[in-house]
């Protein structure tokens, strides 16, 4: 099982490939989303790690194959670092886990 990298940036792509890991650089929504489906639909992908900036261009489909079992898709930073605090990662795990907004 592989582990692939869908990256806005391709410095992103370049590090995990030092590593040995697979990735496309995306630049629009279209190819974000086709690239996604490409990706689930890969019975060699065991896991598909997407940057935050790409996550925020549609999360709510995103969180629907997250929850659907379809795909295990993990939410990196890129080479910018996160923009968002310790507690905001994790007060959202928490809604995510209880279904609650806190």
């Amino acid at each position: 099982m592989k582990i692939f990298l869908i990256s806005n940036n391709s410095d992103s792509v370049m590090g995990f490939r030092l590593a040995g890991i697979e990735g496309v650089v995306v630049r629009s929504e279209d190819e974000f989303r086709s690239e996604v489906i490409k990706a689930v639909n890969d019975s060699n992908i065991a896991l598909i790690m997407i940057t935050e900036k790409l996550i925020d261009l549609c999360r709510n489909w995103i969180y629907e194959l997250k929850f659907s079992k379809k795909a295990v898709i993990v939410q990196i930073p890129d080479r910018h670092g996160s923009k968002k605090t310790a507690s905001d990662i994790i007060g959202g795990y928490l809604s995510d886990a209880l279904g609650v907004n806190l």
